[in-house]
């Protein structure tokens, strides 16, 4: 790579961070949200009470140059008390060993005001490599600061993370379904 080439990329790298900023979460209007079929016949929602984010987003180029998210386990809600404390247990996320779950974004390709954020999801202390879709739903300035909202959706397979607990059915199908739909919507405010 000649001179030119190599200052050329450098310019535009630091031109790419000065225009990224660093956002919090707006809990007011945030879900971290998941859907598992029961009994493969229906679908059970919940989502989780307690997280965090640190978010850096480039609003110019609707790119992500960093995104780490850890979630409380123990703040699960599914709208069923006797459901949420079986998925505390250690049938699923043993959430008194670990407490946490978290995601780290290793990419992002940004398309349009869509994109594709790869990173690793650890749940109980495994970690694995995934791919979320992300929409851009739009910015705006708020009082001098800039607001995003975004949307994230994956699946995972819950057997990867060892969250393993099913029962039979006398009809040959199972209680709980192996993949998991996870959605979080998503609105932050530039710091």
């Amino acid at each position: 790579m000649n001179f030119v080439t190599k200052m050329t990329s450098a310019l535009l790298l630091t031109i790419g961070l000065v225009n990224a900023s660093e956002y919090d979460l707006d809990k007011a209007h945030t879900n971290v949200g998941f859907t598992v079929k029961h009994m493969m016949i229906t679908n059970v929602n919940g989502n989780f009470k307690t997280y965090d984010a640190n978010i850096d987003f480039d609003a110019k180029s609707k790119t992500f140059k960093a995104f780490k998210a850890t979630v409380d386990t123990t703040s699960i809600d599914t709208g069923i008390e006797k459901r949420d404390n079986h998925l505390r247990s250690e049938d699923f996320f043993s959430s008194e060993k670990f407490p946490k779950m978290t995601f780290e974004m290793t990419s992002y390709k940004a398309d349009g005001d869509e994109g594709e954020m790869k990173g690793n999801l650890t749940i109980r202390g495994i970690s694995k490599p995934v791919t979320f879709k992300v929409e851009d739903l739009g910015t705006i300035s708020d009082k001098g600061k800039s607001k995003v909202g975004f949307s994230i959706e994956g699946k995972i397979n819950r057997m990867d993370y060892d969250l393993k607990w099913n029962k039979a059915l006398e009809l040959g199908g199972v209680a709980v379904a192996e993949d998991v739909k996870i959605k979080v919507d998503v609105e932050a405010v530039e710091k």
